[in-house]
């Protein structure tokens, strides 16, 4: 018999929905899994257990009874510690609000609820989604699972959903992106990862870090299913005014047209420049198997390099602060001290600086569109290297080189992986493209994923 946690989400959802397997057997497979690997891996803020096992029981009276609200009833999932349910607590990732009790849902969470699927458990983030390590020295930091020897970085801040997701407990889950938060877990724990653009996907009763960069995304173990869980997650909410107006997207018609046609950029050298050999040699064949699908590759000029946009960080750091300063200025508060300096850092951004990055990402965002025109999408490393031991960890330096224009310039991109180094760790292309092309990123992912077999690897615990 297949073991349901072994399941990507779509294959299971189909399993469920003829009844192959019952959403009792998915989410008792997917817990087992969780209490056997949770001592070990700390995915986890909260695993709900028992309210999980009875929507199960639930959900299989009513599918059975022919009564199923969608395709994805029955199907588990995990949220990132920033989201809230309604009488749940949510830290943020941060041991000063282990008591905060969610007095609503978040609008995604209710969409997910609303299609029958089943919520495992809260993961793990970096305190309060800011750091791209996946660190957390009050909260825990979640172990990589593709090292049964050596602790390494899962990537943050999502870091519990990559970990959990990664070791088969959970078949996908939500984490948020402010820099590359969805991203550098997926890459460095061999996983798809899409960042939407700010407006596709409502940020209602999510905790922020930065409302004009947050973007919560689907992270998965293939295109498929992160296109999947995107057309759920995005769409207008009232209690989110950047979707408004944003145009509901169902990427999935053209999920299969290839690419063939397509005209995809690689990075200019001068960027391969601090990227380890064994990432490149996986990015250069990715540009080959595209284009043996069909895609034209061709050069591109961009008008910046990519470390010249950390620097660019007034932004994240005033409405992080906003947020938060009263609660770093507290010397009695229980924060990670790294994620304190970060926050207070913010206090010395004045208006005049905010509003000259402001109006910096304006012209930049311009100048981009400019050198891309005519062209489908930018391909990169999403990091510079695979997952690092964590006792390498340099908090100072940010893992975010290729990830955090894709904010700083309102971009979509996806994540996925690519190849892996000679010790098995993952490795990771990004693709990224305009705003609102979410469906043209996940297009080329799907061409990529289609022609090779990297997403199907899986750690082995």
């Amino acid at each position: 018999m297949t073991d349901p946690a072994a399941l990507p989400a779509l294959a299971l959802a189909r399993a469920i929905a003829t009844r192959t397997i019952s959403p009792v057997a998915a989410v008792e497979a997917h817990l087992d899994r969780i209490a056997r690997l949770e001592p070990q891996l700390q995915a986890f803020v909260a695993v709900f257990a028992d309210d999980a096992r009875l929507a199960a029981e639930g959900a299989d009276r009513m599918i059975r009874a022919g009564h199923a609200v969608g395709p994805l009833h029955g199907v588990p999932v995990v949220l990132k510690d920033l989201i809230d349910l309604d009488g749940r607590i949510t830290t943020g990732g941060s041991a000063h609000f282990a008591a905060r009790r969610a007095t609503e849902t978040a609008t995604i969470a209710r969409r997910m609820l609303a299609q029958g699927m089943i919520v495992l458990g809260k993961t793990h983030t970096v305190e309060f989604a800011y750091g791209g390590w996946g660190t957390n020295r009050r909260m825990g930091t979640p172990r990589n699972p593709w090292d049964l020897a050596v602790a390494r970085t899962p990537g943050g801040s999502s870091s519990g959903t990559g970990v959990a997701v990664a070791a088969r407990m959970a078949p996908w889950g939500i984490g948020t992106d402010t820099g590359g938060s969805v991203r550098l877990p997926a890459s460095f724990c061999g996983l798809t990862g899409l960042k939407a653009t700010v407006g596709r996907i409502s940020t209602a009763g999510i905790v922020p870090l930065s409302a004009t960069l947050d973007t919560p995304g689907p992270m998965a173990r293939s295109v498929e299913d992160a296109a999947l869980l995107y057309t759920i997650l995005s769409g207008p909410d009232p209690r989110d005014p950047n979707t408004r107006g944003v145009v509901p997207e169902d990427p999935m018609p053209a999920l299969h047209r290839g690419v063939r046609g397509l005209r995809l950029a690689r990075m200019p050298a001068a960027e391969r420049a601090g990227v380890s050999s064994e990432m490149l040699d996986a990015y250069d064949a990715a540009l080959d198997t595209l284009a043996r699908c069909g895609a034209e590759i061709v050069e591109v000029v961009l008008p910046f390099r990519f470390a010249d946009l950390l620097a660019t960080s007034a932004i994240v750091e005033a409405e992080a602060y906003a947020y938060n300063g009263a609660v770093a200025e507290d010397r009695a508060a229980l924060l990670d001290e790294d994620v304190r300096g970060r926050i207070l850092a913010g206090a010395g951004v004045t208006a005049q600086e905010y509003l000259r990055t402001r109006r910096m990402q304006r012209e930049m965002n311009a100048a981009f569109a400019r050198a891309m025109d005519g062209i489908d999408a930018l391909l990169t490393p999403t990091t510079e290297s695979a997952a690092i031991p964590l006792d390498a960890v340099d908090q100072a330096v940010a893992p975010s080189r290729f990830t955090r224009f894709g904010n700083l310039l309102e971009l979509c991109a996806l994540a996925l992986p690519n190849g892996a180094t000679a010790a098995g760790l993952p490795l990771s292309l990004q693709i990224v493209c305009r705003g609102y092309e979410e469906a043209m990123a996940l297009r080329i992912g799907q061409a990529y994923q289609a022609a090779t077999e990297w997403h199907r690897r899986a750690p082995d615990w």
